[in-house]
């Protein structure tokens, strides 16, 4: 049972709020002054302090500077029948969760309370976690407690004391590199550089040079010599992302690099030994790029000697809310604004939501859902059209007032969209075959989307 200290001069007001409060679940004490308030958090805990800020021997702002010096989980709530800009703002810089005016419906001061308690348990509940998380694994910037992510824990700490290639899975957005980041941290190598690199961002030629060095003279712009990421990596980890977008020709080179465990810089004779431990990671379906002769068969099982999936975020909605909260705090701080949580009506919304981008596109919609908010609560109105709107799978529409068909077809063709590029890997002619529709059709949907849709249209 929570506990909560009522301060106020007014006896009346004290025992109306007691008894509402009590009636609320709460375990309430009251105190009429300054110095009963200092008796009373001199004794057992309390979880919350809603205090006046005119008292008999001084006032309320004393005691929340008392508080939060000497608990500051301890959440504060200021009220006062004589507000002033000044007061409110003075309050908030203390550490106030909220400040209320006098006279106040009764109704209003059980919602603040309950939800700067619930803002409060959600962040001592991500803190908890992570603690645990990087205490037990030292994963500290994934966060999940479901089942399959306790399952990819339990794997990248049994991995990472190892030196053997891993490869790793998983659609985009799921969080392949914070994986491959958590697998060098618990290595022997964690003292050593982690030098990641976007196979499918540069040209063969441009690639080549970053992986391998060049010498100076090996191509037009080559002014100087330059050492490569293998190089850089020495005695760290070496992260190949989208290598499954790699060239035939660009393979086998890797390949032998990962073989030899040498390497020749361009345009040079010489080779030079690394000691690199290769992480790669794709969102592509290797064993079929492999059939279909787009990705040789060695150096797929040369990759993959250890494989790890990241599973994508509807496989996991339980993780939905401690994600979404996380990314509340971290943009509300970003954007000093006063965001404490995401309210239970956008979480609902937000687990009924499929996913298709994942981590990524929920941290996406997280950003602009704080950035529009005016409340403290992020409201389901400021989350994009597609996932306010039940869609297929969801449960029935809501039909009534407010209802708009057009809206509704659109949010269900949005996520289609979005399915298939994610299922097709990218891949716009198969997420166009998936889909029925012509490539061309399929820009067109895109462009017109990207023009009415809060997302990261690859338009």
């Amino acid at each position: 049972m929570k506990r909560i200290l009522i301060v106020d001069d007014e006896q009346s007001m004290r025992e109306l709020l007691a008894i509402l409060l009590k009636k609320e679940g709460f375990d309430v004490s009251t105190a009429g002054s300054r110095r009963e308030a200092a008796s009373a958090l001199a004794g057992a805990g309390v979880d919350l302090v809603l205090t006046d800020v005119r008292l008999p021997d001084g006032d309320g702002l004393e005691i929340l500077r008392h508080v939060k010096a000497a608990s500051p989980a301890t959440v504060v709530i200021v009220m006062t029948a004589y507000g002033t800009a000044e007061t409110a703002v003075a309050a908030r810089k203390l550490g106030a969760e909220a400040y209320v005016l006098k006279p106040f419906d009764v109704d209003e001061v059980r919602i603040v309370i309950r939800d700067a308690l619930a803002a409060r348990d959600l962040r001592a509940e991500n803190v908890r976690l992570k603690r645990e998380v990087g205490e037990r694994y030292g994963l500290d910037q994934l966060i999940g407690v479901s089942e399959v992510m306790a399952s990819l824990f339990e794997m990248v700490r049994a991995i990472a004391p190892t030196s053997s290639t891993v490869l790793i899975t998983g659609e985009s957005g799921t969080g392949k590199e914070l994986v491959a980041h958590a697998i060098h941290a618990l290595s022997s190598r964690a003292d050593k550089p982690f030098v990641s690199v976007n196979c499918g961002a540069l040209p063969d030629t441009l690639l080549e040079s970053e992986l391998f060095g060049h010498v100076k003279g090996a191509f037009t712009d080559a002014h100087q010599a330059k050492k490569g990421l293998f190089e850089a990596a020495q005695g760290g980890t070496l992260f190949l992302d989208e290598v499954g977008e790699t060239s035939p020709a660009m393979q086998v080179k890797l390949l032998r690099a990962l073989q030899d465990r040498r390497v020749r810089p361009v345009g040079g004779t010489e080779e030079t030994d690394v000691d690199v431990r290769v992480v790669a990671a794709t969102n592509a379906a290797l064993e079929d790029r492999v059939k279909e002769k787009r990705f040789r068969e060695d150096l797929f099982y040369r990759l993959q000697v250890i494989p790890v999936h990241a599973p994508p975020l509807r496989e996991r909605r339980e993780d939905v809310p401690l994600l979404a909260q996380h990314f509340c705090e971290r943009f509300a701080r970003a954007m000093d604004k006063r965001v404490a949580r995401v309210s239970d009506a956008a979480i609902e919304a937000l687990q009924r939501y499929s996913w298709p981008g994942n981590v990524r596109e929920l941290e996406n919609v997280i950003e602009r859902a704080v950035a529009l908010e005016t409340t403290e609560a992020v409201l389901p109105e400021r989350l994009p059209e597609a996932i306010r709107v039940p869609v297929r799978g969801s449960g029935p529409a809501a039909l009534g007032p407010g209802f708009s068909l057009d809206a509704h077809l659109r949010a269900i063709e949005a996520q289609l969209l979005l399915e298939a590029l994610a299922q097709a890997g990218g891949d716009r002619a198969r997420a166009a075959g998936m889909l029925g529709v012509s490539p061309r059709s399929l820009r067109y949907l895109l462009h017109k989307h990207a023009a009415a849709a809060d997302k990261n249209w690859q338009a």
